[in-house]
């Protein structure tokens, strides 16, 4: 399994991105798929998750903000993110666990909410 992860960048506070992870390989298998994020100096966090039966779970922090979503057609899961602000700036990482628990991770994708 490889996860690719993409759309990160520089928007002003209060703007929106989408942050996109191609999944490919054996994305059958996968049963979660997680997007977390690391901030500068900081340990990496639970953002949020999607399970292949469309169940989501959020962060208190971006609950309400950010909506994780997962195109089966085309292997991949988003992360809408709006209402940015500076305490969002980080990279972002997704991860998937398959149906033998093991996680996969992507590289990750850099979020900078500057004005």
């Amino acid at each position: 399994v490889q996860l690719q992860a993409s759309g990160g960048g520089l928007v002003q506070p209060g703007g929106s991105l989408r942050l996109s992870c191609a999944v490919s390989g054996s994305s059958f298998r996968i049963v979660t798929t997680i997007w977390y994020r690391q901030a500068p100096g900081m340990q990496r966090k639970f953002v949020a998750s999607v399970t292949s039966g469309g169940s989501t779970n959020y962060s208190d922090s971006v609950k309400g903000r950010f909506t994780i979503s997962r195109d089966n057609a085309k292997n991949t899961v988003y992360l809408q993110m709006n209402s940015l602000n500076s305490e969002d700036t980080a990279v972002y990482y997704c991860n998937a666990v398959d149906s033998s628990w093991h996680a996969y991770w992507g590289q990750g994708t850099l979020v900078t909410v500057s004005s």
